[in-house]
């Protein structure tokens, strides 16, 4: 290998578990016992200022293992890639991994799989934005509209969204993009906490967490529901009392109902005015979320966490099943993926509303509504960040909440990296913390 032609030499693996569950954190209907996780992936290169490429994907426990053996999988398509040549072209990395035939087979572009390609992926971008030195954000809000609109993949989408009408919404989109950049360094997007609402916690912390959130500037909270409806109708009742009629409350149901549940679930809560319920049924269900839409309103409904590809995306917004669409940063195939997610919101005038409720997601999914406000949608109108107060102090560019807005991050790269010494305590099975933990289940058995 030589200077002049960099290029990645390895490519690590972890499997990373940290033991929220000990604490609630997290809980809803559907998991009521998470164990925040991320298989996370290092790209390393032999370039001699140590560059390296950072990306995960989230999972909540046991399973991991099994993420972590489809990033190692990848690995024969990274390693004596020239360093130049991804950071010119992510999508060629983006190509690569979801053509493989073999691999797409697991698919296809949907599942454990694809979740691998979406952290390598995010990994590759991360390098190509510390590399250029500016932050995720600003690298695409700066690109040029051709090129942006180059890094997506128009199979399956084309019948709604062309090349053509993609580089049309980018070049509308930088249109007043300089001041709107300054605006959001200046007093960042906004965002809304889910830290109070989850379903274990007691309804004395509910409450306190819900006026802490007001009282840090949040005008949005949210709240896990689902499991029974006398206690739903208790905590909506506490959590509204909480904060009073002007602040937005937000009910996430995680998948846990049926159509006809859905309907009759939300149309009992609707007494507290939820601004949206979220997941309400399978991911899956186009038309389910479309006919709970209908019946809910003026509740809204809001999809997308678990959705698993610009495909899905691209039927519900066809079937006005969604008035929220929630991009995750990890659950898709990267960064490129979720481009073609934010040209399809665009095109239909839906907002984006990010998932960002795990280890990290926050981190990332910033960067993708930063963006989108510059240089494409170019509006914060009734769109928030979800945000929750857990395991940011692991990451070297950790988020920065003001006054309930996310601060515009500043560093070079994706804010996907993590310490070191928290690969290292947190790695499972054999991390510091872990160890520990076994020694001491054995000593008090």
């Amino acid at each position: 290998m030589t200077a002049s032609s960099p290029r990645i030499v390895a490519v690590d693996t972890y499997d990373i578990r940290f033991p929220t569950s000990r604490e609630l954190d997290g809980s809803d209907a559907m998991n009521p016992d998470p164990d925040y996780s991320a298989a996370y992936v290092v790209l390393r290169t032999d370039v001699e200022d140590g560059l390296e490429g950072h990306g995960f994907t989230f999972t909540i426990g046991r399973g991991n293992e099994v993420q972590v053996a489809a990033l190692d999988a990848l690995r024969p398509h990274l390693v004596g890639r020239p360093v130049d040549d991804v950071c010119a072209d992510p999508s060629s990395v983006s190509n690569d991994l979801t053509g493989d035939s073999q691999l797409r087979w697991l698919g296809p572009e949907k599942g454990v799989m694809h979740m691998a390609i979406g952290a390598v992926v995010n990994a590759v971008w991360d390098l190509a934005a510390k590399r250029a030195h500016k932050p995720l954000w600003q690298f695409l809000a700066e690109a040029e509209p051709e090129w942006l609109a180059e890094q997506v993949d128009y199979r399956y989408i084309a019948d709604v969204l062309s090349p053509a009408e993609a580089i049309g919404l980018l070049e509308r989109g930088r249109e007043g993009a300089a001041q709107r950049a300054a605006d959001l360094r200046a007093i960042g997007y906004p965002g809304y906490t889910t830290s109070a609402g989850w379903l274990g916690y007691p309804d004395d912390k509910l409450i306190r967490l819900a006026k802490q959130a007001v009282a840090d500037g949040f005008t949005q909270i949210k709240l896990k529901v689902g499991a029974d409806l006398s206690d739903d109708i208790r905590r909506c009742g506490a959590a509204r009392a909480a904060v009073g009629p002007d602040i937005r409350i937000a009910i996430d149901a995680n998948q846990r109902w049926n159509v006809d549940e859905a309907v009759a679930w939300v149309q009992v809560l609707a007494e507290f005015e939820p601004y949206w319920i979220e997941e309400p049924t399978s991911p899956d269900d186009v038309l389910g979320h479309a006919a709970i839409r209908r019946a809910v309103a003026p509740v809204k409904v809001a999809t997308g966490e678990h959705v698993q590809n610009r495909v899905i995306f691209k039927q519900l917004l066809q079937a006005g099943a969604l008035d929220v669409l929630q991009i995750d940063a990890a659950r898709v195939g990267g960064v490129n993926e979720n481009l073609a997610i934010l040209l399809l919101a665009a095109k239909y005038g839906v907002p984006v509303c990010p998932h960002a409720g795990g280890v990290g997601l926050c981190e990332l999914v910033q960067h993708l509504s930063m963006f989108d406000y510059v240089a494409l949608s170019g509006s914060t109108e009734d769109r928030v960040i979800e945000y929750v107060d857990h395991l940011h102090e692991h990451f070297t560019d950790p988020v920065r909440i003001v006054r309930g807005h996310y601060a515009a991050p500043s560093a070079p790269g994706f804010s996907a990296q993590m310490h070191q010494q928290s690969i290292d305590t947190y790695r499972y099975p054999d991390g510091t913390f872990w160890r520990a933990d076994r020694a001491g289940r054995k000593g008090a058995a």
